[in-house]
């Protein structure tokens, strides 16, 4: 099967199997690399859960339609805690009139170190805006809010996250298997050529055929990569190499979910290991797999090397087979 191998040197540190499929706008998998296997979906789910929320907020009557690509892009983040994510979420709360102490996604540092830095030298405290998915929950808490719904905003059987999960069937064609992602609300596992066919149709909907909503939001995402990742972080560093109008999003444990809407395919890549480290280098043997020229290697790229402290690279990741 297909593996990302970590060498440095002249020695072989680690192999790390992976799978990927392509699937058509029309539901039908095109092509497997790898065997079949299962995932959950964690932040990669994204652009359907906000889609959910908006659509929540319009029923109730709230104002959308001027919310700007930034802001759209936002609530669909797994982003660094960098100034302009912290100032675009705090943003949102004061719009819709949800108090910061409301989110309920629990405090972890900024990702981004240069963020973190900042903070800790300012005085500052890490809450749960810093939480990579604060966005996500701003939306969420309104959307909530504005329908009147009382309760625990995460809890599976809140209306909200029941018509999430009701979304993910009819998008996804499988029966998802419940869990509970690093955020508190719910997480859907299930065969990951079920991600590939929503990430079709968020790309079908990218160019206005389909549901307006989900439309705009692959629009955002696609517009803002560094919105809904980071500096550093491979949603950015992929948008240097497109060729063609993609979409792109890392879930947790070493997934990732692609739409080329140009194509009418969704693409899903996931490491057996649930290492970060090979992803990268995975998602670009994947896109010259299934889409020969949609994407290249930018000259920064830098998820094919292994760099130590110092910066000097020292190994390299490279596709290899893998024989269990």
């Amino acid at each position: 099967m297909p593996a990302i191998a970590l060498t440095r040197g002249e020695q072989v540190e680690s192999i790390h199997p992976f799978s990927a499929v392509a699937v058509d706008a029309e539901g039908r998998v095109v092509r497997w690399m790898g065997p079949e296997v299962s995932a959950c979906w964690r932040s990669a789910a994204k652009p359907f859960q906000l889609r959910c929320s908006l659509e929540a907020l319009a029923q109730a009557g709230v104002a959308t339609d001027d919310l700007s690509a930034e802001q759209i892009a936002i609530g669909a983040a797994s982003h660094a805690g960098q100034i302009e994510h912290i100032r675009l979420v705090r943003g949102m709360l004061a719009r819709f009139g949800v108090p910061e102490s409301a989110l309920a996604c629990a405090p972890h540092p900024p990702s981004f170190d240069g963020a973190y830095r900042a903070l800790i030298r300012g005085g500052g405290e890490v809450t749960d805006i810093h939480n990579n998915c604060s966005g996500k929950h701003t939306y969420m808490l309104a959307a909530s809010a504005a329908q009147g719904w009382t309760g625990d905003y995460r809890d599976p059987e809140h209306p909200l996250q029941r018509r999430i999960r009701d979304a993910v069937v009819g998008l996804c064609g499988h029966a998802p298997a419940a869990g509970v992602d690093g955020c508190g609300v719910p997480t859907f596992g299930m065969p990951i050529d079920g991600f590939a066919r929503a990430w079709a149709t968020l790309g079908r909907a990218a160019l206005g055929d389909g549901d307006p909503v989900l439309g705009r939001i692959g629009r955002a995402m696609e517009a803002w990569p560094h919105l809904i990742s980071g500096t550093g972080k491979l949603d950015e560093d992929m948008a240097g190499g497109r060729r063609e109008r993609m979409i792109t999003k890392i879930g947790a444990q070493a997934l990732y979910c692609i739409a080329l809407p140009e194509r009418g395919l969704g693409v899903a890549v996931k490491m057996h290991t649930g290492v970060e480290l090979p992803l990268g280098e995975a998602v670009a043997v994947a896109l010259d797999a299934f889409a020969p020229g949609a994407w290249a290697r930018p000259s920064d790229w830098t998820w094919d090397v292994i760099p130590n402290v110092a910066g000097r690279v020292v190994g390299k990741r490279a596709l290899t087979d893998y024989i269990p």
